[in-house]
């Protein structure tokens, strides 16, 4: 013979017993969570405010407004990559290359797979700028006056 045991419709035996204890016993658990949180527990049940709005106050959700003709630059960041960038937006559109250390000087390195880079710069972008590749940054050429000159070999105001 085959005896087959089911769950009984409801709560088991020890979790309505247990419930019922935490329920005679929750005035002592909630001052007790106010000791410890410091009476964070009891502020944080209890029903905010909302913020009301004053005067008009428009929202529209979604992404950002499709711009129209790309405005591109060139500049040099911070951390030293030369990148083009939307002047409507401030996108980057393209990444150029980047300026590092070598031989205790500060050097312009093109993005191509021959100087190691993953994502290359276009064939026509790397002909207009392979004179400039391994040019060396000093008081005579600074970064902003590397970025002209790229902006100006690219026909970037």
């Amino acid at each position: 013979m085959v005896e087959i045991i089911s769950r009984r419709d409801g709560p088991r035996r020890e979790d309505a017993a247990v419930k019922r204890l935490i329920e005679q016993n929750r005035p002592t658990i909630e001052r007790i969570a106010d000791q410890i949180s410091g009476g964070g527990y009891s502020a944080s049940r209890k029903p905010r405010q909302q913020p009301k709005a004053e005067g008009l106050i428009i929202h529209v959700g979604g992404g950002s407004p499709v711009a129209g003709e790309a405005d591109p630059s060139i500049r040099v960041t911070m951390n030293g990559r030369v990148i083009s960038v939307d002047r409507n937006t401030g996108r980057q559109l393209h990444h150029i290359g980047d300026i590092r250390q070598r031989d205790g000087g500060e050097v312009f390195v093109l993005a191509t797979k021959q100087n190691g880079f993953f994502a290359p710069v276009e064939e026509t972008v790397a002909e207009a700028l392979v004179a400039l590749d391994g040019v060396r940054l000093d008081a005579a050429r600074t970064e902003e006056q590397l970025a002209a000159e790229i902006g100006e070999k690219l026909g970037i105001a």
